[in-house]
């Protein structure tokens, strides 16, 4: 018996309850919805409860993304825990936005590195990870337990060009950007994919940028010809929004005509106000997005972990979904 397992009652309900029905279609009457219950009490400590039977249970705990990153990370330990203590035959995370992978090197003296922090948590009581589009994939080397890293660019490319505006916004004069050099693997390989789906050549472009502190851009340059050009930026996370807002500004002093972003998930920070210029920002459902602006358009990954569900469940090969 495989188990989808989370908090119905959170704001993440939407995306537990959709992986949940799609599992469903292919498993039948050997999948099961179970509930998780988080209790406050008044000093503000919690306890969380598995609220059915998991004994000797494939177990699929679906975490809550839409939490403040402190509060994620301490129930996550929790709710892992809780699992093993009810003796669950396998405990596998399912985490469509991992926090924290962002702070993972030591970068000044005296830091923690919180990524490996996460990474030891959850590996003392989780057997694998399912994730999606890391921020940084060599993490991956942090965990004692597999990590299966998913990518979004198939589902998210099939989604896009299913909208026939979008669709000749992509064919008509597109170059791919990476906003900085840390990005480029991750923009050629959406380049590649998106290229043979269209049978056409893209064209690739590189930003530059420097960062005095954290959270500020000096000295935004773009590599590349986009002249007259459409321009679809993509990369992993939306924070704050400021290097897009850089990458835009640059692009329109060289001459591109329409500017469209891809993130997979979309943090906005600092509100989607700020990217109102932007003719299209596509970002994907692992993260909630309320009352978004129109030019924020969903890409629906719940397929995505919904196969990579079934195929664990039944041991087939996860590689085979990215062919």
């Amino acid at each position: 018996m495989v188990c989808i397992i989370g908090n119905l009652n959170s704001d993440y309900n939407y995306f537990i309850h959709d992986v949940y029905k799609k599992v469903k279609e292919k498993l039948e009457d050997k999948v099961q919805l179970v509930d998780i219950e988080i209790k406050k009490f008044r000093d503000k400590e919690i306890k969380v409860k598995i609220k059915n039977n998991v004994r000797e249970k494939i177990c699929f705990y679906i975490h809550d993304c839409s939490l403040e990153p402190n509060d994620w990370f301490l129930q996550l330990a929790f709710i892992n825990y809780a699992l093993k203590n009810s003796s669950a035959g396998k405990i596998i995370d399912v985490i469509p936005y991992l926090y924290f992978s962002r702070q993972d090197r030591k970068d000044e003296s005296r830091v923690a590195i919180n990524a490996r922090v996460v990474a030891d948590v959850i590996s003392l009581y989780a057997d694998r990870i399912i994730t999606c589009d890391l921020h940084s994939p060599q993490i991956q080397g942090f965990y004692s337990i597999p990590l299966d890293n998913l990518y979004s660019f198939p589902y998210a490319i099939d989604q896009m060009l299913k909208d026939d505006e979008t669709k000749q916004e992509l064919v008509d004069g597109l170059a791919i950007m990476s906003p900085d050099a840390g990005g480029v693997k991750r923009a050629e390989a959406f380049l590649k994919r998106l290229s043979k789906k269209i049978n056409k050549e893209i064209g690739l472009v590189i930003g530059y940028k420097q960062r005095p502190k954290e959270g500020e851009i000096s000295d935004y340059r773009i590599l590349g010809n986009v002249e007259e050009k459409n321009v679809l930026i993509v990369d992993d996370i939306i924070d704050s929004g400021n290097t897009l807002i850089n990458a835009a500004e640059e692009l329109r002093k060289n001459g591109a005509r329409k500017i469209f972003a891809y993130a997979t998930h979309g943090l906005f920070t600092e509100g989607y106000e700020k990217l109102k210029e932007f003719d299209k920002i596509f970002v994907s459902n692992t993260k909630p997005q309320k009352n978004k602006g129109e030019n924020i358009k969903i890409v629906d990954l719940t397929d995505l972990f919904a196969e990579a569900i079934y195929r664990i469940s039944v041991g087939e090969s996860l590689s085979s979904m990215f062919d």
